[in-house]
């Protein structure tokens, strides 16, 4: 009879665990973190910048122009803006998912990061004007031109999303897995006996 891998044991852990919860708690805390901040600055934004020409910073490189955005990025879908609100629910439920197992503190900030970038925007989508599930993003963001003509207006939801995502592309390229193990180019754990000890202390 053949044994189990050695990894997959030392990571059932029905019980959770410290790394899960710590995890979990950094994904929470960077989504809250993100989530406000974008609120706050849309705030901000509607209340400066409110039927007032771009404000132009840093030599032209970046200018504050307020925009309502009923599509994705240079206003792609604004016709079917009621999918977005479905999509971003599903990205949602997915994280949760995934914070089930998760014991890998970069995979908690990427998630934090995807997490608060979603949320943020939803919040525009179901409460904003014209009607729920209709409503249009609040962006305020443009670089090297004052109304996105050679990179889309963005918000801050749209940073923390970006960065979620590309941090978890370097982390899927790497092997690096939601539950805190590492692979190999094989396929195979490259710290399974570290892991597995480092699980034997934490339970212990």
């Amino acid at each position: 009879m053949t044994a189990a891998p050695p990894a997959e044991s030392g990571h059932t852990d029905p019980g959770g665990g410290r790394a899960r919860r710590r995890a979990v708690a950094i994904l929470a805390g960077i989504a809250l973190v993100s989530l406000v901040t974008d609120l706050v600055t849309k705030h901000l934004a509607l209340a400066a910048l409110t039927d007032r020409e771009p404000v132009r910073i840093l030599g032209g490189l970046v200018y504050l122009s307020l925009t309502r955005n009923s599509g994705a990025a240079w206003s792609i879908g604004s016709d079917y803006t009621w999918v977005f609100p479905l999509i971003t629910i599903g990205v949602v439920g997915w994280i949760v998912f995934m914070a089930l197992r998760l014991r890998s503190l970069p995979w908690a900030i990427s998630l934090g990061l995807v997490l608060g970038g979603a949320l943020g925007n939803l919040v525009d989508r179901i409460f904003r004007a014209p009607a729920p599930f209709h409503g249009h993003v609040v962006d305020m963001v443009s670089v090297f031109g004052p109304y996105g003509e050679y990179f889309p207006v963005f918000n801050v939801a749209d940073s923390s999303l970006f960065c979620g995502v590309v941090l978890a592309v370097l982390l899927e390229v790497t092997g690096r897995q939601r539950d805190g193990r590492r692979l190999g180019r094989d396929g195979a754990p490259v710290d399974a006996g570290a892991t597995e000890n480092a699980d034997q202390r934490e339970r212990a």
